[in-house]
């Protein structure tokens, strides 16, 4: 497999491609580098040392308790994409875009990108060791904003899909489809529940930081135990009757206006939301007994866990897919809700079918805040974040970087408040992160590649001339995703359809480019390297 493990310059013990585990976060009290001269000799870190050995001979100090497991790290990412959840919230993509055809195809295809995605992932620290030296703090700077960016949004995503996710599971106790009369969901409402789930979850990762391995693990049986009772709870009522295997897996419906080659791709959305966190994980790497190792085995185990999953869950639903032109007409646009009524027949049965759904949701938001505050962190001790001495200070009572959660906190509040004034602004700001995510992932495999996967030969989980292809298929979906996830869902495009996603990554990167003229290039020294002669 070509997969995460601790990087050094010229060898890679544990991947094949840009992937390894996350830079071990920097303190901004190491010497500058002289990117000009050569690089005093030093023993190179082993695996003799442990981690935390390792670490401190690359440069940073170790300051966060090692305390999970591999099981634990599968189910932290595993809860990181929250697959049934993850592919509820965003199941109106597919519905306009080709119907079953996208819904399952789409999440098969998908979920075997971003296979070849995992065995080649890496973060900034990988692009600036895999950059050729003139290159390297710029390749660095923008991969880790991306990244950044891309946590930051996608955290505030999730929270915000479980808002809204939230109200429409309240409201299928409505009087009539589409009434909205058990709550409404006026932009108050739903921005003070939106607070509300923010500040629970930061308060949870923060204050029980040591009790969530135990919650991730209690996530994986609370999933499937509730998949399986919504798989047989549908299937066997199956109110307005069941589809035929061939509607399930050939059907297609194509309400968005596009052409049907082009209607399919944009449907895919749906499973590269779902999908989009899947780097993520890499941010936990301080927090693992042997990242090297834990975390490439933890992710690729997660995809496949995942994929299947996702047909368990998916399957059955469109077995019992109401008419589809009624679920795209919902206002609320989250269909799942409605599908389960459709099928219990209930109100009552239709929420009690719910709650694992929402239940993993507030799991998703948590783990994502968890794993965004540990990014922040991450970069703010590499010097390339704006009052970064701040950022990077641990408590040590909580063993949690407090300041960079409150940092995460503070700027996706604020980015809530756009709702107050534009629904379309809010959605392309909290849409950005799968964009931002897509493209940092891209970085790394992207310099690996185009210098010939020199520094990538001697890893354990070495692919060979398979490492290529998954390279190659990575790239190519970045360079499909990129433009797709910018698309409107259908034709023809208003000012209230656009998709404004693409806007606010342009205007991220401006930023990003802006503050490295001004500051980043006279004093951003990039992660901090061991070198010797090889």
């Amino acid at each position: 497999m070509s997969l995460l493990s601790t990087f050094r310059p010229g060898q890679n013990d544990g991947m094949d491609s840009s992937s390894s585990s996350p830079p071990p976060h920097m303190d901004l009290k190491h010497e500058q580098q002289n990117y000009g001269g050569e690089a005093p000799a030093v023993r190179r870190p082993s695996k003799a040392d442990g981690a935390d050995g390792m670490l401190e001979g690359l440069g940073y100090k170790p300051e966060l308790t090692r305390s999970r497991s591999t099981l634990q790290v599968a189910f932290m990412s595993f809860v990181l994409a929250s697959i049934p959840w993850g592919l509820s919230t965003t199941l109106y993509y597919p519905l306009v875009n080709g119907g079953p055809v996208t819904i399952i195809w789409g999440w098969i295809l998908v979920s075997a990108i971003i296979l070849c995605v995992a065995a080649s992932l890496g973060v900034y620290y990988q692009a600036f060791m895999l950059a050729p030296a003139r290159w390297q703090r710029v390749a660095s700077w923008i991969c880790g904003w991306l990244y950044l960016v891309g946590n930051i949004t996608i955290t505030l995503s999730v929270t915000f899909g479980a808002t809204t996710f939230i109200v429409a599971c309240i409201n299928v106790f409505e009087s009539s489809p589409g009434a909205s009369d058990v709550f409404p969901g006026t932009t108050w409402q739903i921005w003070l529940l939106f607070l509300a789930i923010t500040l629970v979850c930061n308060a949870i990762s923060a204050l029980g930081n040591k009790w969530l391995p135990m919650l991730d693990t209690a996530a994986i049986f609370w999933t499937f135990a509730g998949v399986i009772a919504m798989v047989i709870s549908v299937l066997v009522l199956a109110k307005e009757g069941r589809r035929s295997a061939n509607y399930v897996f050939t059907h297609w419906d194509n309400s968005s206006g596009w052409p049907n080659g082009w209607s399919f791709f944009v449907g895919l959305l749906h499973a590269g939301y779902a999908t989009s966190s899947t780097g993520m994980i890499i941010s936990m790497c301080e927090e693992v007994r042997d990242p090297s190792t834990q975390v490439p085995k933890a992710m690729v185990a997660t995809i496949v866990i995942n994929t299947l999953g996702g047909l368990l869950f998916l399957i059955p639903i469109v077995f019992v897919l109401p008419d589809i032109q009624m679920l795209i007409n919902i206002e609320s646009a989250q269909p799942i809700p409605t599908i389960f009524k459709s099928a219990v027949g209930s109100a009552g049965g239709a929420f009690g079918l719910l709650i694992p759904l929402i239940a993993l949701c507030l799991m998703c938001s948590i783990a994502c805040t968890t794993a965004t505050s540990r990014c922040v962190w991450a970069f703010a001790r590499d010097g390339a974040i704006p009052g970064a001495k701040l950022w990077m200070k641990v408590n040590k009572k909580l063993d949690v970087p407090v300041n960079a959660m409150m940092l995460s906190m503070i700027v996706q509040l604020a980015l809530g408040l756009i709702y107050f004034g534009s629904t379309l602004a809010f959605n392309a700001f909290s849409g950005v992160g799968v964009i931002c995510l897509t493209a940092a992932y891209a970085c790394p495999i992207a310099i690996n590649l185009f210098t010939g996967r020199k520094q990538v030969r001697k890893g354990n989980f070495f692919l060979g001339p398979l490492g290529y292809f998954t390279n190659i298929v990575a790239l190519a979906w970045t360079l499909l995703a990129l433009p797709l996830f910018c698309m409107p869902t259908s034709i023809p495009v208003t000012a209230d359809t656009l998709n404004y996603a693409f806007a606010v990554f342009i205007g991220a990167a401006a930023i990003s480019g802006i503050w490295y003229a001004i500051w980043g290039y006279n004093n951003y020294a990039g992660p901090p390297t061991q070198e010797e002669e090889l």
